[in-house]
């Protein structure tokens, strides 16, 4: 063994991906080699989307001081260079812009899928039941924006670009709600993420069925045989990733001779992309793997131990960590420079100000939208839609529905299918008003939001939606070990192993959370030992069982941990001695394994929650995702105090 960092460099979580002290609260964490926080995917989404949002406005502004200089003659003539891919006979062509919209879009909306999937699978929407907020809050804003959009522009020429005017951009709007809030507000982004998912997968539907050309049913034929080539791609072997490629490309293919909009291919790839935790046993199996490549480093050794690594995390967040950076970055930005250019004179802007499509677009995103979400999710709590709540107060969902009030990035894409000319100009300048009005409409509603009364704010929390509980097994007082008060309103748990550094690094986070809440929190430690990493784990943590059975857990606990170098079966009995046990009675319970059954408890309990690395962390039953530092930890635990909190009296 390579010494300390060798032995630990895989099984257990570390505050942060690069060093074991505590980082600043709000940066990501919570990486292994093999294992990865189960939320990481979409705290890597919502970071990413607000990140490419700053990208996206400088393409913005780039596109809007090329189309408007010297050389804007350029502008149009870049974008409309043809370009064509040949074989032999056959060959699919269009220009520049066209490459950008419906080819690298594909894999923006790729992500799209992949995101919605992976909330179908293992977030917030894996209970049915949930579906029925968000989903309605979606299909209201489209349908409350599409009815002012056609309210103006009734019998014109503009009416057919309805399409333009009913889906919000994702990144923008939850760019803007992470300034709005401070980047604090991650429920209410996760609400509106899921709004916007559905808004996106109803979009893509529409640009389908309302903006396609004559359909070749042939082409559409073939395109549909690939698709369920692609679902039964899902349960073949490990080659099923090249063959899903190739199917996918070909998906492609066949719907951009069709007539519709080839788009919507990224959108089917990732929604059959299943989203799930990895198993212990798949873990397990890669280290097996990784540790001969070790012992015997060949080529043959080399690949099989990356594919066992690769093989461990689902296909969904493998595609997501490839493509979110690209999409989010470098595609949106890209297609914003290719759509986002408009040359501005006096005639188009007198004219845009009186454009019923202008103004359409604008009223249907500023005014519709807002109220078709927060009205459609109103009616779905209702007792007749099976009268759930929303995961979010109500004055807070009202802002989030202003910010979902900004079209960009499919709304360009309709607009340039339905419009040409002065018109499709004057649907870009709507569409780029409503990225600087709904924000402003937000921001009032956020600084109204933060002058209600604690009583009135207090009784909205009380009437949000639980979060999931994660934990399979409630805390057991006459089992757990358990420090603080045994009846405290809020618990943490960690699930954590004796040879692991991080859960060292973690007690002084836990020791001040302690202090700090005093009679409001108390702190369950749960076994997982990483047998195929930490060797001497398992019987550690049999020890310290050993320990608890003479009312010594928690000094045995505390020992253990402060001296992770030394759990050999000697060192073992030595801190039982220093701890003045029974060594007689210690002896015997360890060398008849006596206390093995209690410990093989606790990991069933971490299978059993889909806990696979240490330290992993629980609050009330949530899953804890992400660093574990004092200030992370101190905001989750608040929050969890706040929600139990009794609503005050009415006066």
């Amino acid at each position: 063994m390579a010494g300390r960092t060798a032995r630990h460099g895989v099984g257990c979580r570390p505050l942060s991906a690069a060093a074991d002290p505590p980082i600043p609260s709000g940066a990501d964490g919570g990486r292994t080699a093999w294992a990865r926080n189960l939320a990481a995917p979409i705290r890597r989404f919502l970071h990413a989307e607000t990140g490419g949002a700053i990208v996206l406005v400088g393409a913005t502004l780039v596109a809007l001081l090329w189309a408007n200089s010297p050389w804007s003659d350029s502008y149009a003539s870049v974008w409309g260079m043809r370009l064509a891919i040949s074989l032999g006979d056959h060959a699919i062509a269009t220009d520049l812009r066209g490459w950008v919209n419906e080819g690298l879009m594909t894999l923006f909306f790729l992500v799209v899928g992949l995101e919605a999937k992976r909330e179908l699978d293992l977030g917030e929407l894996r209970e049915r039941r949930r579906l029925t907020v968000p989903v309605m809050a979606g299909l209201g804003g489209m349908v409350a924006a599409a009815a002012v959009y056609l309210a103006i522009n009734a019998g014109g020429d503009g009416a057919a670009g309805w399409g333009a005017a009913v889906s919000t951009d994702t990144a923008l709007a939850l760019g803007a709600l992470a300034l709005l809030t401070h980047g604090r507000a991650i429920r209410l982004r996760v609400f509106l993420l899921t709004v916007v998912v559905i808004d996106d997968l109803v979009a893509l539907a529409v640009i389908a069925i309302a903006y396609s050309d004559a359909i070749d049913p042939v082409a559409l034929a073939v395109a549909v045989g690939f698709f369920a080539v692609l679902l039964a791609l899902r349960y073949a072997g490990s080659w099923r990733g090249p063959a899903a490629a190739a199917a996918g490309v070909g998906m492609w293919l066949a719907l951009f001779e069709s007539g519709i909009d080839p788009v919507i291919t990224g959108l089917l790839v990732g929604l059959v992309s299943t989203a799930y935790p990895p198993s212990r046993d798949d873990l397990e199996r890669s280290t097996e793997r990784a540790r001969s490549f070790r012992e015997q480093p060949t080529p043959e050794l080399a690949y099989q131990a990356r594919a066992s690594l690769t093989s461990a995390i689902s296909l969904n967040e493998r595609l997501q960590y490839r493509l979110l950076p690209w999409t989010s970055q470098v595609i949106v930005p890209l297609f914003a420079l290719a759509n986002a250019g408009v040359h501005f004179d006096g005639d188009l802007l007198s004219g845009a100000a009186a454009s019923r499509v202008t103004i359409g677009i604008v009223a249907a995103y500023v005014v519709g939208k807002p109220l078709g979400i927060t009205g459609a999710a109103w009616i779905a709590t209702r007792r007749a839609m099976g009268g759930q709540r929303p995961t979010v107060t109500w004055p807070v969902l009202v802002g989030g529905a202003a910010a979902a009030g900004i079209g960009f990035t499919v709304s360009l894409l309709v607009a340039s299918l339905a419009f040409t000319g002065p018109t499709l100009d004057e649907a870009k300048i709507g569409v780029l008003v409503t990225a600087l009005a709904s924000p402003a409409v937000s921001w009032v509603a956020f600084a109204i939001v933060r002058h209600l009364p604690d009583e009135l704010r207090a009784r909205q929390l009380g009437a949000v939606a639980g979060q999931i509980v994660d934990l399979a097994d409630d805390v057991d007082p006459g089992r757990d070990h358990i420090r603080g008060p045994v009846d405290a309103p809020v618990t943490l748990i960690e699930y954590g192993d004796f040879e692991c550094p991080y859960c060292a690094a973690a007690e002084p986070v836990i020791a001040r959370l302690l202090e700090a809440f005093g009679a409001e929190l108390r702190y369950v430690w749960r076994h997982l030992p990483l047998t195929d990493v930490h060797p001497n784990a398992q019987l550690a943590a049999e020890a310290a069982e050993a320990a608890a059975r003479q009312g010594a857990f928690w000094e045995m606990h505390d020992r253990l941990l402060a001296h992770q170098d030394d759990l050999a079966v000697s060192d073992l009995y030595r801190h039982a001695a220093a701890l003045e046990l029974d060594l007689e009675r210690f002896s015997d319970d360890l060398g008849r394994r006596r206390t093995a059954p209690r410990v093989a408890e606790d990991v069933a309990g971490a299978d059993a929650s889909g806990v696979s690395g240490t330290p992993t962390f629980f609050v009330n039953g949530r899953r804890h995702q992400g660093v574990y530092d004092v200030d992370t930890l101190t905001r989750e635990i608040k929050a969890a105090a706040g929600a139990l909190r009794p609503v005050p009296p009415s006066r």
